[in-house]
């Protein structure tokens, strides 16, 4: 039986789309591993989201409902910053899972996340620290990514996001895509977090 890793994001401008879509391919690289992009519901109105200039929406990656979260042994969630921590999209997603928080059912399963700032000090490594509250709640495994030692990482006076917090990106004014070394961090965050999950997976919470 196959090893499910939902990537679930939320993108305003596409940003946090493009590195979902590089975990995702990570998590594939990984024998065993099925893993589906989904995304949370949008709850800005459709005018207010033409004024700040957002681009529609990708049609071809669904929409998750929250007890669909049950079915997947583990997650990365993504999402852009707002103020230095998660947008209210996702907030309002995690304030609907209720129902698997009062059941325990996301308990042991291994989750992570990625980013996307406006700026290097836009908040990457504070939107993980206030977001791990949800996956405490849930008793799920916050699953950090260190130091990825398989991707050369860039001279000190160049732009990235990221950390060991998990991928990111810097958008800057929206026209910053994810750079190379992004777009390989947040690979190598597929692959890991798709390999951890498959160990815990085969040898049970306690190891046995």
């Amino acid at each position: 039986m196959a090893t499910k890793v939902y990537i679930v994001y939320y993108s305003t401008y596409g940003h946090v789309a493009r590195l979902a879509e590089e975990i995702k391919k990570g998590a594939d690289s990984v024998e065993g591993i099925e893993a589906t992009l989904w995304q949370v519901p949008e709850t800005m109105p459709a005018e207010v989201l033409a004024q700040l200039g957002a681009p529609p929406k990708n049609n071809n990656v669904p929409i998750i409902k929250p007890d669909q979260l049950a079915d997947a042994d583990a997650f990365i969630f993504g999402f852009p910053t707002r103020f230095g921590m998660m947008p209210a999209q996702f907030r309002t997603f995690i304030d609907l899972t209720v129902a698997l928080w009062g059941a325990q059912e996301l308990a042991g399963k291994p989750a992570g996340f990625f980013f996307s700032t406006g700026s290097q000090g836009g908040g990457q490594e504070s939107t993980a620290l206030t977001a791990i509250t949800f996956l405490a709640h849930h008793g799920m495994i916050f699953v950090p990514i260190g130091k990825p030692l398989s991707v050369k990482q860039p001279p000190p006076d160049v732009v990235r996001g990221g950390s060991p917090y998990g991928a990111g990106t810097i958008s800057g004014d929206g026209s910053r895509q994810p750079s190379e070394y992004e777009l390989k961090v947040a690979f190598y965050q597929g692959q890991y977090i798709s390999d951890i999950t498959k160990k815990l997976k085969k040898g049970g919470m306690d190891g046995s």
